[in-house]
């Protein structure tokens, strides 16, 4: 891995509007992501964890511009992104690519693998048809599928196969960079680790650098090389994995981790309870939006959202405990 930063982002937020009434009036706002910070390296894996509807997704869409941020700088190989339009995002985005949660909707019904492949080549205008199709043949060999594949559609292959033919269009414009928004948590357990085991060999063959969308932390343990962790629309901690799985600080944290099943029926992991239910983002708690539900609450996390701030070398936590 080396030391340059792919991705750089600072106070990112997203706000979605609620309207009532006839008039459809705002009547106030979810903040979704409510100032993220973080940075991606070259040939990383930067894994991305939290319960459902904590901003996971919602971070990854505005990273690749699918959807446009409230507020926020996203810096992709040093240039800001978040404001580009036309031509410039265009060419930006041949370089950001997607691999989605459910390996059958991203995909034409009514088309062929080979189309599906072929498909970026053909909005960009890259190559005669005879190379498009050379190059979809190549791709297809890298993800495990064959030239026999090519003329089949997508009802026709397992889910983990869907999943290989979504990986191989994602990479058919050789990228940069790939969001990977639960890529394995709707394929089978024997499909898992093939698909991870692919995903790895094609960062180091292209020097890939992944966001890695999850709620498994076994999954996000095995293929990533840091681990942010995500509640309520803010990023609470950001090591790298050794680290985070053997000294979580911040308590969410430590709470995630005592969740991971043990593979073993003759042992038993403590669990810890919450109290409460998760805040609306509508209306997120004042201070620390973890507060409510932390039992080495102080009275100025009811007042002060705390900062992101680095407590090791590579270990960033926000949590008044450690200020």
């Amino acid at each position: 891995m080396q030391d340059d930063k792919i991705l750089q982002v600072k106070g990112l937020k997203k706000y979605f509007p609620v309207k009532k009434g006839m008039l459809k009036k705002t009547v106030g706002y979810v903040k979704a992501v409510d100032g993220v910070d973080m940075e991606l390296y070259r040939g990383e894996t930067l894994g991305l964890v939290g319960e459902s509807g904590c901003g996971k997704s919602t971070t990854g869409r505005m990273l690749l511009r699918l959807l446009d941020a409230t507020e926020g700088t996203i810096l992709f190989n040093g240039t800001p992104i978040e404001h580009m339009k036309g031509a410039e995002l265009r060419k930006t985005r041949q370089k950001m690519q997607m691999v989605f949660q459910d390996p059958y909707a991203p995909l034409n019904p009514k088309m062929t693998v080979e189309q599906i492949v072929r498909e970026p080549y053909d909005i960009y205008g890259i190559g005669s048809m005879e190379e498009r199709r050379r190059r979809v043949e190549e791709i297809l060999a890298e993800v495990g599928l064959g030239k026999q594949h090519m003329t089949r559609f997508p009802h026709e292959f397992s889910g983990g196969q869907r999943q290989r033919i979504g990986i191989a269009r994602a990479m058919a414009l050789n990228p940069e960079l790939v969001i990977c928004d639960e890529p394995v948590s709707a394929l089978d357990v024997s499909v898992r680790a093939q698909v991870l085991n692919l995903m790895q060999g094609l960062q180091e063959k292209h020097n890939l650098s992944y966001i890695f969308i999850s709620h498994d932390l076994s999954v996000v343990r095995h293929i990533s090389h840091r681990v942010a962790v995500m509640y309520l629309g803010h990023i609470v901690e950001i090591a790298g994995k050794t680290e985070i799985y053997k000294n979580p600080l911040h308590m969410y944290t430590k709470v995630l981790l005592s969740a991971i099943p043990v593979p073993d029926p003759d042992r038993t992991r403590n669990r810890i309870a919450l109290n409460g239910e998760i805040p609306s983002p509508v209306k997120p708690p004042s201070g620390c939006v973890f507060h409510p539900r932390c039992e080495h609450c102080k009275n100025i996390c009811r007042e002060k959202m705390p900062e992101l701030k680095t407590v090791a070398p590579g270990h960033q936590v926000a949590c008044h405990l450690y200020e």
